[in-house]
């Protein structure tokens, strides 16, 4: 298991930076690295209190909307997480995989990452979050949609966006545009759900 989600998250990272790369390339790379173009540098931070809070408040979020999917919206054997189902602490190399790199990871670079400060640099913060948010709450939903149905993909959909949209603000305005705090926040979540599905909490 471990082998094959650590294939599996490098590739998803590699393909999921393929276009980000090449738009970084012709524009972006007389300017700065592309991890730093990315966000993916060592967060600044003015305002802790604020800070912790907002990622405390993610972190809530999150996890509330893994336990919603898992209690009410979807059979366990519909999620991602659901191959850790009864594995134990044998896992965790695995889950820690999954939820930090195959999932959080690729899914911060591209949605707070590439796409978020790309809206943000041509459309201010408000509608360029916004942006980035909808979308990563429609690539939820549309991942649900087949096993739920309309109603609970789009409730899905709006809470997802919800969380996007903290996750983009605690970046860009209190990590000084770095996206690690968005990576740890996001990883936590899913690391917390991968918990659920390995020891069978619910």
């Amino acid at each position: 298991m471990t082998v094959s989600i650590l294939v599996s998250s490098i590739m998803q990272v590699v393909l999921v930076n393929v276009i980000p790369i090449l738009c970084w390339l012709k524009f972006g790379r007389k300017k700065q690295s592309f991890l730093k173009w990315i966000g993916l540098k060592i967060p600044k931070i003015n305002n802790r209190m604020c800070f912790f809070t907002f990622l405390i408040l993610g972190f809530i979020l999150f996890s509330a909307l893994g336990v919603m999917i898992l209690l009410y919206f979807t059979n366990k054997s519909d999620i991602a997480a659901s191959q850790f189902y009864g594995v134990g602490i044998s896992g965790i190399i695995a889950a820690l995989l999954y939820a930090f790199v195959q999932t959080g990871l690729s899914e911060e670079m591209l949605f707070r990452g590439f796409i978020g400060k790309r809206a943000i640099s041509a459309f201010g913060f408000v509608v360029g979050n916004t942006i980035q948010a909808l979308l990563f709450g429609c690539l939820h939903g549309v991942m649900f949609y087949l096993n739920t149905g309309i109603l609970n993909a789009t409730i899905i959909t709006i809470f997802t966006a919800i969380i996007g949209w903290v996750m983009g603000y605690i970046n860009e305005k209190l990590s000084d545009g770095s996206i690690i705090p968005s990576w740890i926040l996001h990883g936590s979540a899913n690391l917390f759900s991968a918990f659920i599905m390995m020891f069978n909490i619910l």
